[in-house]
């Protein structure tokens, strides 16, 4: 019987984006390919360390252990690694208790291609040129960037914290702030306040964890005891006037947010610090900079900011 991965939240993600795998790679990088392989067959026993989006993934995964008759999740890996350093990774994910075991290990070609093949939501990676080569075929993929950040394991509690254009709407409001200026950018958001935006690459991953916060309210009308573990922040540049089409575009999409931020300008990273996401995305570079040591960040680089940024 087919597993139904259409009726599942996926996750695909590069290796490297799950453990750190810097110490391999150097042996790659100076010794060759064949070195490279030999050295994961013999440290198979010695398990990667946790990388950038381990803490997500593992909070994420966990929803399966709370909802064990629906499994909602599933994490497939991506990689461009070959199949040893395949059996070092299921051997790592086996350490952790991390249930990952499908997948594609592609021996240096792209993974990107194969993200619909799975029905991800997602892709992540360390790796910016697949980030961008899946982004650029219209499929939905961001750059984990490297953090301090450790997994504290006190709670399985999972937050997760999204700008908003750009990542969960196209970047047609940001091209008319880019191009014209905030005053303009107003006016037009207030001109087209009941004109939703067009959905942008990370839509349908918000869309499916609003569907589970939804199932987690129902479920815990139905049993006081039960504490709902996924909590999901829009973080926005946005203020007034310019909330209103926000809002009208979340209802058109049926999505809900646990806590919504508009920022207008103040530092981002003055309630992120107070959230605390397991995982931040946001499209611009700037935004993620100065707190990505402390936050496991994601940048999604889409839109005519990074467009302009890779022109200048």
């Amino acid at each position: 019987m087919a597993y139904p991965i259409e009726k599942k939240l996926v996750i695909a993600i590069s290796s490297s984006a799950v453990f750190n795998m810097t110490d391999a790679d150097q042996v790659f990088r100076e010794q060759g390919e064949e070195t490279y392989r030999e050295h994961q067959r013999t440290h198979l026993d010695i398990p990667f360390s946790k990388g950038v989006a381990f803490p997500f993934i593992r909070r994420l995964l966990h929803l399966n252990q709370v909802f064990k008759k629906e499994l909602p999740v599933e994490v497939v890996v991506l990689s461009r690694n070959d199949p040893d350093s395949g059996r070092r990774f299921f051997a790592s994910c086996e350490h952790y208790k991390l249930n990952i075991s499908r997948g594609a290990f592609l021996c240096g070609k792209d993974p990107y291609p194969y993200i619909e093949s799975f029905n991800a939501s997602l892709f992540l990676s360390a790796n910016d040129n697949d980030v961008r080569g899946a982004l650029n075929a219209g499929m939905p993929a961001g750059l984990v960037l490297p953090t301090k950040a450790p997994d504290t394991p006190d709670s399985d509690e999972l937050r997760v914290a999204f700008d908003f254009d750009g990542v969960l709407a196209g970047d047609e409001a940001e091209q008319v702030y880019q191009e014209k200026g905030l005053d303009l950018f107003h006016n037009a958001e207030v001109i087209n306040a009941n004109k939703p935006l067009k959905p942008g690459p990370l839509h349908d991953l918000a869309k499916k964890l609003s569907y589970w916060q939804k199932f987690e309210a129902k479920r815990k009308k139905e049993d006081s005891n039960f504490r709902p573990l996924l909590r999901v922040a829009i973080v926005t540049a946005r203020n007034a006037p310019a909330h209103a089409r926000f809002v009208r575009t979340l209802e058109e999409w049926g999505l809900t947010a646990t806590e919504t931020f508009f920022m207008g300008g103040i530092d981002k990273s003055r309630v992120l610090r107070v959230f605390k996401p397991h995982l931040f995305l946001d499209d611009q570079i700037s935004h993620l900079k100065g707190v990505a040591d402390e936050i496991p960040c994601v940048h999604i680089p889409f839109g005519i900011v990074n467009r302009k940024q890779a022109t200048s």
